[in-house]
């Protein structure tokens, strides 16, 4: 007996999304270096607390160091460039290919507020290393109250 795959959308949105994907997986089966859209790849990232700072770990091998942005906010950091692809041999052809490239982006979201102007960052063996100091609880003042 056959079976049917069945997969369930939110949206009408999710369809179109859900039969694109479907068809570039079929296609990237027989070339896998071919895509129907030029999406960006997100890095992977790592993000820890110390009791002073908030550190960042973006694996971004590949990347040349010129072509990283990174965008520093109060509560975001915003992380884009280009990694190009791998040189391919003339006569030679994939048989796979994991490694993504293009344009990339990440806008990760930070757990507390850092204060902008001294923030870090230090690039070495493909990690990005993102330092930034907790900014302090603001002042809370106390004001007096008067009645008649």
């Amino acid at each position: 007996m056959d079976y049917i795959k069945i997969r369930f959308v939110d949206s009408p949105e999710g369809v179109d999304s859900e039969f694109r994907r479907s068809v570039e997986e079929m296609v990237r089966a027989a070339q896998p270096r071919f895509t129907l859209s030029r999406q960006r790849w997100r890095p992977q990232i790592d993000i820890y607390e110390t009791g002073e700072e908030i550190i960042l770990l973006a694996d971004i091998a590949g990347v040349p160091r010129e072509e990283i942005q990174l965008e520093i906010g109060p509560m975001t950091v915003k992380l884009s460039g280009i990694r190009e692809g791998g040189t391919r041999r003339e006569n030679g052809r994939y048989r796979l290919a994991e490694i993504p490239c293009g344009r990339f982006e990440r806008v990760i979201a930070l757990p507390v507020a850092v204060e902008i102007e001294t923030a870090r960052a230090l690039y070495r063996d493909g990690i990005l290393e993102i330092r930034l100091a907790r900014r302090p609880p603001d002042r809370v003042y106390k004001i007096h109250i008067q009645g008649r």
